[in-house]
């Protein structure tokens, strides 16, 4: 292929411009920011559930006391209202006192007992809600750090976008003024060589593949057209001679 070597210089800016813009799109990808925003969004998302689990356990618990109370309850206004037989003097039969006597004292016990249930249930459900206020304060916090964190990353791929829209520019630019055989060559070989399509010759050395040129292909470099566009032998990309190529 023949190119003006104008032509073949421009592709190395060309080149610098598509290099910059990988290294772009690879730190849009790696944003530390974006790492973070993942951390804390796993832990975001960990802490919503803990917060469901709390509160469907604080309504189980609080379900547990109201059964409780009223069993309290129940028990006291039946043993209230024997009391009341029983200093009304309406009961005159010694056994039916002696029954009611004996009910009345069943009924403290048994009301000694649930009042123990209900202590214990007032205090599981106290330690539920701490642990619930707990966790809410802390998703509260996770979630203002994942709205910090996203306003950060995002800022950050703002700017990388507003250098590369600038870059993609210049870059369509310049490309419109290479010829478009050699520009097709370039992309071709770009694409097959991981990104760099072009590489200055300089010190006798091919900066694609950082191999110096042995003497015969510097021979064969230095015996050929100026608008001969050159290939390295070692990894094909075009080779552009510069005023430092040493031939």
């Amino acid at each position: 292929m023949k190119a003006a070597p104008t032509d073949q210089l421009r592709l190395l800016d060309l080149q610098g411009m598509d290099t910059r813009l990988d290294q772009l799109a690879h730190r849009r990808r790696t944003l530390p920011e974006s790492a973070e925003l993942e951390r804390v969004e796993a832990r975001l998302r960990e802490l919503r559930d803990l917060v469901v689990a709390a509160e469907t356990e604080r309504s189980d618990v609080e379900r547990e006391r109201a059964k409780a109370e009223t069993d309290v309850a129940q028990v006291r206004d039946r043993a209230r209202r024997d009391q009341q037989r029983l200093d009304s003097g309406q009961v005159t039969s010694a056994k039916q006192l002696s029954d009611l006597q004996h009910e009345i004292a069943s009924l403290a016990r048994r009301q000694s007992d649930l009042e123990d249930v209900e202590l214990e249930v007032m205090e599981r459900l106290e330690s539920v809600e701490e642990r619930l206020a707990g966790l809410v304060a802390e998703r509260d916090r996770a979630e203002a750090e994942r709205a910090e964190v996203a306003a950060r990353r995002d800022a950050a791929w703002s700017g990388i976008d507003d250098e590369a829209a600038t870059t993609a520019d210049l870059r369509g630019t310049l490309a419109g003024q290479v010829d478009a055989k050699l520009v097709a060559l370039y992309e071709k070989v770009r694409a097959d060589q991981g990104g760099t399509g072009a590489a200055p010759l300089r010190q006798r050395r091919c900066m694609g593949c950082m191999l110096e040129l042995t003497t015969v292909d510097i021979g064969r470099i230095a015996a050929a057209p100026e608008d001969e566009v050159l290939r390295c032998e070692e990894c094909d990309r075009i080779l552009v001679r510069t005023p430092e190529s040493g031939l």
